[in-house]
This record gives C-alpha cells, sequence and structure tokens, in this order.
C-alpha cells in the first residue's frame, strides 16, 4: 500500500462508525464522471466550494441589514460559518456524514443576492416580468455551482450536495424531517421544476439525512443572531421577546442555539429523521413570527427599499442593454462574461445572464453600480 493509499483509508476511517441511515462516500454521485483523488467525494466538493469565487462574496453580503455602521452586525459569511458548525455539532453526535454537511451548509446561500432578503425579492420581480420564472436563492445556488461557477463549465459536485443546497430552505419550519430518496434524473426535474413553482419547490424534503440536518440548521443558525444584531443597534429589546419562548429557548443566541440542539439530538438518535420535541418546535414557531414581526419587516426602511429596486432595475436594463449592444466596456464583460465559456455564452439567454450576474454582486458592488447609474 502507497502513502497516498493509506492517507486515503485514513480519511474514510470515520466512516466505519457512521449510522445506518448515514449518507457515505460511496453513495456519492456526481452528474459527469470525474477523477477523484485520495479526499472522499464530499470532502473534495468541501475543498470546491470555499475555493470558488462565489464563497469569497459571501463576506461583504447582507444577512439581515444592510449597511450598517455597527462592525459587529452580522454578513452572509458569519451566518453559513454558524450553519456549518450547528449542523456539524448535531451530525457528529448522530454520527452521520461531516463531509457531506459541511459541504450542503457552505454552499446553501451561494445564490443569495445582494441585500439578503430583499434583495431577492427584487429579483424575483425582475425574473418574473422577464422571463416567467421565479428566482429563489436556494435554486441560485445550485445554479451558480452546477452551471455559472468555474467560468461556465461549474465545479461538478455530488447531487447529494446539490440536493441538500435545494431542498435547505430556512424559512421552512417543520417539526420533523425525513428524507426521501431521488435518484439524478428525480434531483434534476425538482431543479427544473422550482422555477415555474416556488410553492411546491419550498416543500422538497433533501435525499439524505445530511441534507435534512441543514436545513433545520439553516433556522438555528440565523434566528437567535438575528435578534442579537437588532437588539445591538436599537432595533428591540431582550425583554421585548416573549416569556413563554425564552421559558423555553432562553433569551441570548447562545442559550436558544444549545436548547435546540440538545432537543434535536435527544429526539433524533439512532432514527431514520431530525425531530424537534412539540414543546421545542411550537417555541421556534413562535419566536420565528416574533423576528419576522419585529425585525426582518423593518429591516429596511420604505425608503431604502424604493431606492434599491428602482437601482436594480436601472441596472437590470443597462446590462442587458450592453449584452445586445456587445459593449464590452461593461462591468458586466470585464468581470463577468469575458471569463465565461463559450457553452455558457451560446446556451444562456441574455436576461439570465443578467439576473445571474447581479445575484453574485456583493452589496459593495451592487450600491456602487446604482449609484454611478444615478439612483
Amino acid at each position: 500500500m502507497d502513502v497516498f493509499e493509506k492517507a486515503k483509508n485514513n480519511f474514510l476511517n470515520n466512516e466505519k462508525n457512521l449510522s445506518p441511515y448515514a449518507c457515505k462516500s460511496s453513495d456519492a454521485v456526481r452528474l459527469r464522471e470525474d477523477e477523484e483523488d485520495m479526499r472522499p467525494p464530499y470532502f473534495h466538493d468541501i475543498d470546491r466550494i470555499i475555493h470558488s469565487l462565489s464563497y469569497t462574496r459571501y463576506l461583504d453580503k447582507t444577512q439581515v441589514f444592510t449597511r450598517s455602521e455597527n462592525d459587529h452586525i452580522s454578513k452572509r459569511i458569519t451566518h453559513v460559518q454558524l450553519v456549518s458548525k450547528i449542523a456539524r455539532t448535531i451530525g457528529r453526535a448522530l454520527s452521520l456524514n461531516e463531509d457531506l454537511i459541511e459541504a450542503i451548509a457552505l454552499g446553501h446561500d451561494i445564490g443569495h443576492t445582494p441585500l439578503g432578503h430583499e434583495g431577492e425579492a427584487m429579483l424575483n420581480e425582475i425574473s418574473l416580468r422577464e422571463l416567467g420564472e421565479y428566482f429563489a436563492h436556494n435554486i441560485q445556488s445550485v445554479r451558480h455551482l452546477m452551471i455559472v461557477e468555474n467560468h461556465g463549465k461549474g465545479l461538478n459536485l455530488c447531487v447529494q450536495v446539490y440536493d441538500g443546497i435545494m431542498c435547505h430552505n430556512g424559512e421552512m419550519l417543520n417539526s420533523t424531517y425525513v428524507p426521501v430518496p431521488k435518484d439524478s434524473k428525480e434531483f434534476l426535474r425538482e431543479f427544473e421544476d422550482s422555477y415555474h413553482d416556488l410553492k411546491k419547490s419550498n416543500q422538497n424534503h433533501p435525499m439524505t439525512l445530511e441534507g435534512c440536518v441543514v436545513r433545520i440548521s439553516d433556522i438555528i443558525g440565523y434566528i437567535g443572531r438575528d435578534i442579537e444584531d437588532a437588539i445591538m443597534i436599537g432595533k428591540i429589546k431582550r425583554e421585548e421577546l416573549p416569556k413563554e419562548i425564552q421559558e423555553v429557548l432562553g433569551s441570548t443566541n447562545k442559550e436558544i442555539v444549545n436548547t435546540i440542539i440538545l432537543d434535536i439530538i435527544e429526539n433524533s438518535m439512532d432514527q431514520p429523521y431530525i425531530k424537534m420535541s412539540d414543546k421545542v418546535y411550537k417555541a421556534l414557531f413562535a419566536l420565528k413570527r416574533f423576528n419576522m414581526e419585529h425585525i426582518y419587516r423593518f429591516s429596511m426602511t420604505e425608503q431604502e427599499k424604493k431606492r434599491y429596486r428602482e437601482g436594480m432595475e436601472k441596472i437590470y436594463s443597462q446590462y442587458l442593454k450592453d449584452i445586445e449592444e456587445e459593449n464590452h466596456d461593461s462591468i458586466i464583460y470585464s468581470i463577468f462574461l469575458d471569463s465565461q465559456n463559450e457553452e455558457y455564452l451560446q446556451n444562456t439567454n441574455p436576461k439570465r445572464m443578467v439576473i445571474d450576474f447581479i445575484a453574485g454582486m456583493t452589496d459593495e458592488l451592487f450600491i456602487r453600480e446604482i449609484e454611478n447609474a444615478g439612483v
């Protein structure tokens, strides 16, 4: 046995003790044949994701609050890392595949727009009008990693990773998460259908238990941290949290995260599903509603929303015109299209190209561009 064969075996040693419900490296499927090395496939996917250009842009994308003067307010990268850590904690406790969990968690928000969910809603309006298709960040995450990244070749991640990202939607809270087996064709069908039936796509279940862990970890990762951010900038006061929620989950991010993680482990150990107790589920549901009514609705002023919506419409029209006129001096060429391969350029609707570009923007680039456009 040579040293690299031994190293490969060392990588896989931990899989000997995985739960019978875990998704092992031997289960991994790619859409295209690819040469593997000593790294197991999901571990390899982690590397592909963190070395991607999209991952780098997490650093300057909104979590909830855009352009806060407080340096301690969470960015999208903070949220992604928290989800990864929370999900791996649950996964290790339940003897699931941590490599698969980490790959899904690190890639799950790649498709998030600048300005967070407000920006997503604005780009969805444009997509529906221009293409007759919904825009959703979880679907765009898959699109970016599967099609747009790597100069239009995609990263060729495992189907289990793509699927976990597609089905991660942390806006949909359930008390129990049960994986639904599917093959590559079924995954691709769900992906394509998501552009035309967003409500149905939000109900899609991950194909692995690891994907289920990331889905609930997405909520755990933002629910308490968003409260801490809102308190920090004076949007709410801690004592405003309803007493009945505090009595179950606690009042700080640390307490909330710890309570939910322990509850999930207790109710999911040696089971083919991820489950919360009724008490914790109801409290978390109530907390999510509290955040919506007291934080998310007021993350931007109406004046800011009006300005950003006008700005997005304006740069969308300008970039589309630049493509139609082949204006290679435009930024959409210089930092995006000039580096894409012929397959992407020949097979992608120009309107989709512009949406891909805007979706990938950081907050800083987006705001600079709308200011340059006079908004």
